[in-house]
């Protein structure tokens, strides 16, 4: 009986230990996924949201690299992730499928923008601040060398030249299939990839030119001339947070935390995150936590 009674005693005690040992699970507001693009600033951007919101007391999964605009806007309609950045003039002429305009506004597109979302219960729930365009970019020799600045400089050489895109520009109709109808030039070739190898392949004259992009600090590191859009074929590209209505609705602490962000980043400083990303090889969860941190959004 003794026996017995100090066994019990024994699991007792080492169940008010174990339990002791354990701290208490704290509650959070709930989990919040968060898509990104193929590319660095997509990265940058997606931790930069998935931080702030993780600070707001939510459980944040970033699902880096998820896929290209199609993948992460239709995992947005899904309920398969719960936000991420999209460009306006991306959502305008590719989600919305709205038409080419003969002059390109920024505002303009920007409220196309908002009322075509509004449609598909969308909501943008902050503007970052930034433009990320797409153009046209060249050696900076061989445009010295060729006299060519703009995009109809390029008229004279273009069917001779190969050009290296991301996996979207060649083929959407506000990427080369636009330039071709407003400037009436047509390249040689072109090669569909990830930003990275496209940027690589131009700096070893595996390509002749790529569809930059402006706050792609690249174009300086690899000495590339981006050449002026003078008939505006391409339309503005200004960063935008969406989420679906219903999120919006049941998350107003989560668009708070989003809206710290607002025009917080303008497009000088988010070339400079980039950079730290593509030069000095900085992961893109702690470019994004430091600027955070810079910015007195977060503590350390």
């Amino acid at each position: 009986m003794k026996t017995k009674i100090l066994f019990a005693l024994i699991i007792c005690f080492s169940l008010a230990i174990s339990g002791c040992s354990q701290a208490p699970q704290e509650d959070t507001k709930g989990e919040v996924v968060i898509g990104s693009k193929l590319f660095q600033e997509s990265y940058i951007m997606a931790h930069m949201l998935g931080i702030i919101l993780d600070d707001a007391g939510y459980d944040v999964e970033v699902r880096e690299g998820l896929g290209g605009t199609f993948v992460n806007y239709e995992a947005l309609k899904k309920g398969e992730i719960n936000t991420y950045v999209e460009y306006t003039g991306t959502a305008y002429s590719q989600i919305l499928k709205k038409p080419s305009l003969d002059t390109w506004e920024s505002q303009t597109i920007y409220n196309e923008t908002a009322t075509g979302f509004a449609q598909e219960n969308i909501t943008i729930a902050t503007s970052l601040g930034f433009e990320n365009a797409y153009a046209l970019a060249v050696k900076e020799s061989w445009a010295e060398e060729n006299g060519v600045t703009t995009i109809s400089d390029l008229g004279p050489y273009a069917s001779e030249m190969v050009i290296g895109t991301d996996p979207e520009f060649a083929k959407r109709e506000d990427g080369l299939p636009h330039i071709k109808d407003v400037y009436d030039i047509e390249f040689k070739e072109y090669k569909q990839t990830v930003s990275n190898i496209m940027y690589e392949s131009i700096k070893n004259d595996e390509v002749d030119a790529v569809s930059a992009y402006t706050t792609d600090t690249r174009n300086e590191v690899f000495n590339l001339r981006v050449l002026k859009d003078n008939q505006n074929a391409l339309p503005p590209y200004d960063a935008i947070v969406i989420v679906t209505d219903e999120f919006a609705a049941n998350n107003p602490d989560a668009i708070e935390a989003i809206q710290q962000l607002n025009n917080r980043i303008d497009t000088d400083t988010m070339r400079q995150l980039n950079y730290k990303f593509d030069v000095e090889k900085m992961d893109a969860e702690t470019i994004a936590h430091d600027f955070l941190v810079q910015e007195g959004l977060i503590t350390e």
